[in-house]
């Protein structure tokens, strides 16, 4: 009997592939389920794998991974997806990958399924995923196979086989929790009219209904990455729980965009990343602080690219590489402190400071100094306006104007 190893969440999708994989295929299945942060949702699924039909469940701690090695290097590069995405679900598909190919080869499996949709990201996140790191195994993707059409078909097909599932037809939401996020997908937030419900978010409240007093906080970084709370060394793990229980209570990182998937068609989702909005945001004014003008723009153009690899699954590709080459030199000096305030959904940056602040008040200030002659800026603006005073004296000879 072949062996398949299934990206196992316990969720409606992947409880249902399991039988069915056993029922077409008459292989044997090794669930693995990726312990990045989801907390209590993976209490139940080594009984319910088992039970369903696979032969074992891994469930592998990836936190410390997670964090480290895909969360720090997005931070770095300050990649957000259309202005508004802080790429939760993106680039924990790599990691859960590379895990799967790891456990394909220790157990001599020929293939690895997954229970990513055909009109989704994530098929060809996990996919492509798996061709770099090992392109000889096979990809079985029931939902491009199956007679499946909808939740509500899969639902069917759960309750027909006696399977418990984390869902309901009265609340039908798509969800992919870990660490850094949740989002929700599908339900009522099809139709993009429709307000997201109160009961809906799970980390933390809603904006209206956050304290009446700011929480205030510092993160310390070094070379880019966070490394204390409050003054208080914390390991990455530690820190992010930590920062994701403030934001969450002061309704911090809440987004609800409509955004381009790579299949070509647009979707809603709401996303609730807490943690991972105030370290972008305390990141970026250390950045602003400590990066020259040039290093800072062209980071920026860096930035966009870097978001939409790593959005469209390619996180083993040598661009991504080398960008992320590119902005481990630029953090260099991107070490100091933050101070922020969360309130009612807001998180404002209200202090910082570095060793290595290119801020000088003596050139900045408004009041008396010693060090900048104001006459320069005559010669300057002369010589950087020179190309626009050429082209105006051509058109007023040529009768252009």
């Amino acid at each position: 009997m072949k062996k398949v190893v299934l990206a196992y969440s316990g969720g409606l999708d992947t409880s249902v592939i399991i039988p069915w994989l056993k029922e077409n295929y008459g292989c044997e299945v090794i669930a693995m389920a990726a312990d990045l942060g989801q907390g209590e949702e993976l209490a139940p699924l080594k009984e319910k794998a088992i039970k369903t039909g696979a032969s074992k469940i891994y469930i592998e701690n990836l936190q410390e991974e997670f964090v480290t090695d895909f969360i720090y290097p997005t931070l770095k590069a300050g990649a957000v997806y259309e202005g508004k995405y802080l790429l939760g679900t993106s680039f924990a598909r790599p990691l859960i990958a590379r895990r799967l190919v790891e456990i394909a080869e220790k157990e001599g499996a020929v293939a690895i399924a997954h229970g990513a949709t055909g009109k989704g990201n994530d098929q060809v996140r996990f996919e492509l995923s798996v061709k770099a790191l090992n392109p000889d195994l096979e990809i079985i993707a029931p939902w491009r196979l199956w007679d499946i059409k909808s939740r509500e078909d899969a639902i069917d097909y759960a309750a027909a086989r006696g399977i418990a599932i984390p869902v309901n037809k009265e609340r039908p939401y798509s969800m992919d929790r870990n660490l850094w996020h949740l989002s929700h997908e599908g339900g009522d937030l099809e139709d993009p009219w429709n307000e997201p419900k109160r009961d809906l978010y799970l980390l933390g409240a809603a904006p209206e209904d956050a304290p009446d007093e700011p929480t205030h906080l510092e993160l310390g970084f070094k070379e880019g990455i966070p490394r204390t709370l409050n003054g208080e060394e914390t390991a990455p793990v530690a820190l992010l729980a930590a920062l994701n229980e403030m934001g969450g209570k002061n309704g911090v990182g809440i987004v609800d965009m409509v955004e381009n998937r790579l299949v070509g068609m647009k979707s809603r989702g709401v996303y609730e990343t807490p943690g991972g909005t105030i370290l972008y945001q305390a990141h970026q004014a250390l950045e602003q602080l400590t990066l020259d003008r040039t290093t800072y723009h062209y980071k920026e153009q860096v930035a966009l690219r870097y978001a939409e690899l790593v959005y469209d699954g390619l996180w083993y590709s040598p661009l991504r590489e080398a960008l992320a080459a590119f902005v481990d030199a630029t953090q260099k000096n991107v070490s100091g402190t933050v101070r922020l305030k969360l309130y009612k959904g807001s998180c404002t940056v209200t202090g910082v400071k570095s060793p290595y602040s290119l801020y000088d008040e003596e050139f900045a200030t408004f009041g008396r100094d010693g060090v900048y002659n104001q006459k320069d800026a005559e010669g300057f603006i002369n010589l950087f306006g020179l190309p626009l005073k050429v082209k105006a004296l051509m058109e007023k000879k040529t009768g252009l104007r």
